[in-house]
């Protein structure tokens, strides 16, 4: 089976105060083979980016409704009179509450859900031919 990816770099804002953030470059990824999950890198100034992994859903709910518990929640709002979608990472190490535009985020989003349209993610894995391979064994 074809593996597909789908990445697309963004500038994030990270939010510090209710009237203050600063800008953060990152890059959402989404593949195939791991069709449950998106993937965001930030490129922050230090040595290593920052990578985060959670599950699609959230993000595609999140753009139309506040979504998730614990370390990541995903909630709409508007900003400068624009739609944006806030994104709270919550680690040991600390938290961070992002703010990405609706229409990148939407227009990546359709494309992973073109790649690999909802409800279809578990034949995407690969299961049952790797099972049926251990079986005629």
């Amino acid at each position: 089976m074809r593996h597909t990816v789908v990445e697309r770099e963004l500038e994030l804002r990270l939010i510090l105060s209710p009237d203050r953030s600063v800008p953060v470059p990152a890059r959402l990824g989404y593949r195939s083979d791991d069709p449950y999950a998106v993937h965001v890198t930030f490129h922050i100034d230090s040595e290593h980016p920052v990578n985060w992994t959670f599950a699609r859903e959230l993000l595609v709910e999140g753009v139309f409704r506040p979504c998730g518990s614990g370390d990541v929640r995903v909630w709409p709002a508007r900003a400068d009179g624009r739609g944006v979608v806030l994104i709270a990472l919550g680690s040991p190490d600390g938290d961070a509450l992002l703010r990405a535009p609706v229409p990148q985020v939407s227009a990546w989003l359709e494309r992973t859900l073109r790649a690999v349209p909802p409800g279809t993610e578990a034949g995407r894995l690969g299961i049952d031919g790797a099972l049926d391979e251990l079986l005629a064994r």
